[in-house]
C-alpha cells in the first residue's frame, strides 16, 4: 500500500464522524464509535472488545460495551449513513440489489434470535443466528447497505421471557426472510437509491409476495427458483425442471456472468416466455406482468455437465438483453464477496453481544468500515481485489 493509499484511507475515516454525527446525542459515544470502526479495520487477531478496547488505547472495553447496550444513538440513522455513503461513492444506475442472508455460529440460547437451523455459512443446520442483508453492487464496487435480524416464529417471537431478556421490541413480530428483504428494498426504494435489478436466491425468488411488490413498482428482477418451481407456458402448468430439454440446440448461447476465483465464469444460456402465479393456491389465477415487462425463464447450463442446471424467474422490460439478464445474475455472487469482506476484515460475525439493539448496533457499525473499505478500493481501481467490469462474451 502506497503512502497516498494510507493517507487516503485516514481522510475517509475522518469524514465519518461528520456524517454519523446527527445519529448521537453526545460527543463521546459518537467519538468512540469512530474509535470502534477504526478498530474494526485495524489488523487485531479478533475484533472483539477488550481487544477493540486495546486498539483505541483504553484500559478496558466498559466504553464498548455501553456504546453497544446503553449509550443513546440511533443505529438506523447510522445504517441510512451507510447506505447515502454507498451509494454516493459506488452508485450506478445499472447497479443491482442482492438479497441473502448469512449465518452467525454461537453457542447456547441466549443470544437473541439464536436457535438450530440451517446456515449457508457452515452448509448445515447449526446453532446460529440468521441475518438477512442488501448488497449495493455496481461496476464501481459493492457494499452491504442493510441488514434484519431473522427472528424465529416458535422459538422467539412466541416467547415472552426469551424476547424480554434478549430487549425484543414488542412491535417486532415475525417475518420471513423475503419479508425482511421486501422491507430493506422498501427502504431503499424509498431513499431514492439508484438500481436497474434485484438479484437474489430461490428463498426469495419462489416467494410470492416479494415477487408481487416488485412487480408492482416495476421493478427488473432476476431471482432463482428450485427446479420443481411451476410456471405456464402456453394452456400447460410444469416444473422448470421439465422445460429444460425442450430448448432446442440453437437456442443457447454462451456468456460469461462474472469473474470467478478461476477467471470468467462462462455457462450457455437461454430464456423462453412463461407465465407465472403469485399465490400457491391451487387455481389462482395467473399474474400479469408490469406494463411493458414480460415474465422469462432463464436456464443456465453448465458447459463441463449439461445436466447441470439453474433456473431464475426474469420480470423484464420486453426490450431487454440476454445479456443485461445474464449480468444481473451474475451479481448475486457480489453479496458473497461482501459478506467474506465484512467478517474477514471488519469482524462483522466477531461480536460478543446477546440483545436485539447491541447486535443491530455491532452489525451496522461493521457494515460502515466496510463500505469505507469498498469506497477506497474504488477510489484505486487497479488495486488488487479491486472490482473490474466483466465484458461480455
Amino acid at each position: 500500500m502506497t503512502m497516498d493509499q494510507v493517507s487516503s484511507w485516514g481522510a475517509e475515516l475522518a469524514g465519518l464522524g461528520p456524517r454519523i454525527a446527527g445519529c448521537f446525542e453526545r460527543s463521546e459515544p459518537r467519538a468512540t464509535a469512530v474509535a470502534y470502526v477504526r478498530g474494526l479495520l485495524a489488523d487485531v487477531p479478533r475484533k472483539n472488545g477488550w481487544q477493540l478496547a486495546e486498539q483505541a488505547g483504553v484500559a478496558t472495553p466498559w466504553s464498548t460495551q455501553r456504546l453497544l447496550g446503553k449509550a443513546s444513538w440511533d443505529a438506523d440513522g447510522v445504517r441510512d449513513v451507510v447506505r447515502a455513503y454507498a451509494v454516493e461513492r459506488l452508485g450506478e444506475a445499472s447497479a443491482v440489489l442482492v438479497l441473502d442472508e448469512t449465518g452467525f455460529l454461537k453457542k447456547g440460547t441466549r443470544s437473541v434470535g439464536v436457535q438450530r437451523q440451517y446456515t449457508g455459512t457452515a452448509g448445515r443446520i447449526e446453532n446460529c443466528q440468521v441475518g438477512v442483508f442488501l448488497a449495493y453492487a455496481s461496476g464501481r464496487g459493492r457494499a452491504l447497505i442493510d441488514r434484519e435480524l431473522y427472528l424465529p416464529d416458535e422459538a422467539w417471537v412466541k416467547d415472552a421471557d426469551r424476547r424480554r431478556v434478549a430487549a425484543v421490541p414488542e412491535e417486532v413480530g415475525f417475518a420471513s426472510k423475503p419479508e425482511l428483504g421486501r422491507r430493506m428494498l422498501e427502504r431503499a426504494v424509498a431513499a431514492g437509491v439508484p438500481f436497474g435489478w434485484v438479484a437474489a436466491d430461490a428463498v426469495y425468488g419462489q416467494h410470492p409476495g416479494l415477487r408481487e411488490w416488485l412487480e408492482a413498482e416495476g421493478l427488473r428482477y432476476a431471482m432463482a427458483v428450485p427446479g420443481d418451481f411451476k410456471v405456464a407456458v402456453g394452456s400447460a402448468s410444469s416444473q422448470v425442471r421439465s422445460l429444460a430439454p425442450l430448448v432446442p440446440a440453437r437456442a443457447w448461447e454462451r456468456r460469461a456472468c462474472g469473474r470467478g476465483a478461476k477467471g470468467m465464469r462462462y455457462y450457455d444460456w437461454s430464456t423462453l416466455a412463461v407465465r407465472v402465479r403469485h399465490s400457491r393456491r391451487r387455481g389462482s389465477a395467473l399474474a400479469a406482468p408490469a406494463a411493458g415487462f414480460e415474465h422469462l425463464l432463464l436456464v443456465r447450463r453448465s458447459i463441463d455437465d449439461p445436466a447441470e442446471l439453474a433456473f431464475f424467474l426474469v420480470h423484464v422490460p420486453v426490450d431487454a438483453t440476454l445479456a443485461e439478464i445474464v449480468n444481473a445474475v451474475g451479481a448475486r455472487w457480489s453479496v458473497e464477496e461482501c459478506f467474506e469482506t465484512a467478517k474477514n476484515e471488519c469482524g462483522l460475525d466477531q461480536y460478543e453481544v446477546r440483545k436485539w439493539p447491541a447486535w443491530y448496533r455491532h452489525i451496522t457499525l461493521a457494515m460502515l468500515a466496510a463500505a469505507l473499505l469498498a469506497a477506497i478500493r474504488a477510489s484505486h481501481p487497479t488495486e488488487k481485489g479491486a472490482p473490474t467490469r466483466d465484458e461480455p462474451a
